[in-house]
């Protein structure tokens, strides 16, 4: 009983620095929309990398990469390859995104597409498609970070009780200092959660003698968590790829990283994004190392997704666990943070603004900003209680809805012939199918790929081919890309 108050108060400390670090952003706001939503569009290099790291990583990364390792074999070894992936994205779109972004002034992601597509229909049906799916992404990071509040407590906080403590902290620092309060707070919390990622996983590896004796005993017990497709034999190669590929498709497309990319001072810091992430990824050895022990350690563990903190808190010294776990909660809050932040800006910035009150001056936009984080936190609150699942699969179809948004994105950068009638008909195939196989058991994708990945090959296909045979650009939409493209590449090629 004391050891759990005392992690509960250690766990406790590391969610309440962040109240302090939102006290002292509040101290530098400034009253404008631009300010609270994109940091005025001046975060230096040190704060991008870290709040790009610690949103990229989440409770999918901490908890569920333990859970899927420990639940369905080595799929989740694509990590490595989806981190260079992410990084290179950032790279070749981002820097792109960053220069319209600061060129024309967008806050949004909607911003981007009703200016270079010219179409308020597409835009809109961006902002909805980045709220519908960005909830669920939000839910499991609320979930991811009661389960560690409930098992910290040895049951003494319910996780139920322990989401709501979880949102209540969020919801006040991001409220008091908007993107920079989350920006700062991301910088304590990705060094926490990379280091906690690499030392849990040696940590508890040691407990069976090590990497060499785990991997020698998996060879003997359960060889099947070894090789693909897995010990349920559900995850094959071509789950290999899906994972690969919509995974940082759609964190990438997620609107936490537009808000990220407008936010940039420099471009410079872009060209280093693929080194830096590609290097982060050596934190998924850590998850592996735990999830493969839970096998040999934990065989019958209730919950895939509470492996990591089950194993810590019966093996390691009580006060290791607890700051191990706080790893854990950083994980899932810097990911959350930045979630309900984004979310707030493309309600009140493309919807309510544009729709609702567009006399509304900035004082009242923030006000209007600050009542969205509630309600959208809330909302996923909801979904963690009522609508529970495994961590990952819930991202992946989370995910699988924000990744549709990439193949407008590139479209439009880098294919003079797209258009908006292709990007609203790609996008409205790629959602339908994401739902009618989520949500239809009989209808499932081909050749054993995840839905999303289907949904994107389709997604692609409807753009280019209606695309070709739609009514192209006007003029003016034409030159006024073409000129700030040639001014992109002189600039910043």
């Amino acid at each position: 009983m004391v050891q759990n108050i005392i992690a509960i108060l250690i766990l406790g400390l590391f969610m309440l620095i962040p109240l302090g670090m939102g006290m002292v952003a509040n101290k530098k706001l400034l009253p404008t929309t631009e300010d609270f939503f994109v940091q005025g569009r001046s975060m230096g290099s040190v704060a991008v990398f870290f709040t790009v790291a610690a949103t990229w990583w989440s409770a999918f990364a901490f908890l569920g990469s333990n859970g899927y390792f420990y639940a369905q074999g080595p799929v989740y070894w694509t990590a490595i390859a989806w981190n260079i992936l992410f990084g290179f994205l950032y790279y070749l779109i981002g820097k792109r995104v960053w220069y319209f972004g600061h060129k024309n002034n967008y806050i949004t992601a909607s911003d981007f597409f009703r200016d270079l597509y010219g179409s308020p229909v597409l835009a809109n049906l961006v902002a909805i498609i980045m709220l519908v799916f960005t909830v669920p992404y939000l839910q499991i990071q609320l979930t991811g970070g009661a389960y560690l509040i409930e098992v910290a407590s040895g049951g003494l906080i319910p996780w139920k009780i322990g989401g709501l403590l979880f949102y209540a902290v969020i919801i006040v620092y991001v409220w008091a200092g908007g993107l920079r309060a989350v920006a700062w707070t991301d910088i304590f919390y990705g060094i926490l959660l990379f280091f906690g990622m690499v030392f849990a996983g040696f940590f508890l590896a040691a407990k069976v003698g090590g990497s060499t004796q785990l991997f020698q005993t998996l060879r003997q017990t359960a060889p099947e968590s070894l090789t693909l497709p897995g010990p349920k034999g559900n995850m094959g190669p071509m789950m290999w790829v899906s994972m690969f590929i919509i995974t940082p498709l759609g964190s990438f497309m997620g609107p936490q990283l537009w808000t990220r990319m407008y936010a940039v001072k420099s471009s410079k810091l872009f060209n280093l994004m693929p080194f830096l992430l590609a290097f982060a990824a050596i934190a998924y050895i850590g998850s592996m190392l735990v999830g493969n022990t839970g096998i040999i350690l934990e065989p019958k563990a209730p919950v895939a997704d509470q492996i990591l903190p089950l194993m810590l808190f019966k093996y390691a010294p009580f006060a290791l666990a607890a700051m191990i776990c706080a790893g854990g909660a950083a994980a899932a809050m810097s990911t959350a943070n930045s979630q309900i932040h984004s979310m707030s800006a493309v309600y009140t910035i493309d919807i309510h603004k544009r729709y609702i009150n567009k006399n509304a001056d900035h004082k009242k936009l923030i006000s209007v900003g600050r009542i969205s984080i509630l309600i959208f936190g809330l909302g996923a609150y909801f979904m963690s209680v009522f609508v529970p699942g495994l961590l990952v699969t819930i991202g992946l179809v989370a995910l699988s809805g924000t990744a549709q948004i990439f193949i407008p994105t590139a479209g439009i950068l880098f294919w003079k012939g797209a258009n908006k009638n292709g990007a609203i008909a790609g996008l409205l195939v790629g959602i339908i199918i994401i739902c009618l196989i989520t949500f239809v058991p009989a209808i499932k994708a081909p050749w054993g790929m995840h839905s999303g990945l289907f949904a994107i090959i389709a997604n692609l296909l409807v753009f280019v081919v209606i695309s070709l045979v739609s009514p192209k650009r006007t003029e003016a939409e034409v030159k006024k890309f073409k000129e700030q493209k040639e001014e992109y590449h002189a600039s910043y090629s």
